[in-house]
């Protein structure tokens, strides 16, 4: 995989991941304001708004990932060490980050 690859697939995850997003925050709103979001319904329709907005959340994340597999099969291994670097820092953050209970 050369750079210019690699760079028309993160390109392409995070152009489909953004209209995916998009697409779920608007149809748990849209599902809401037309009065279906009544009772147990309302917590469906605010659940799907939040699965888009963790979709959003874990673009850039997953970006990440990407870019160290690419550069495990590149053989780059410094990169490699630091996107993994960074993938650690992210799952420690996410860990330690958030309140227990």
């Amino acid at each position: 995989m050369n750079q210019s690859s690699l760079e028309q697939l993160l390109a392409r995850v995070l152009s489909v991941g953004t209209w995916l997003g998009t697409a779920i925050i608007a149809a748990g709103l849209g599902l809401r304001c037309m009065a279906w979001g009544q009772g147990q319904s309302a917590q469906v329709c605010m659940r799907m708004a939040s699965l888009g907005i963790a979709l959003f959340i874990l673009l850039p994340v997953l970006r990440v990932a990407l870019m160290a597999v690419a550069f495990i099969r590149m053989r780059d291994f410094v990169f490699t060490a630091m996107a993994t670097t960074v993938l650690v820092i992210i799952g420690l953050a996410a860990c330690f980050g958030t309140p227990a209970g």
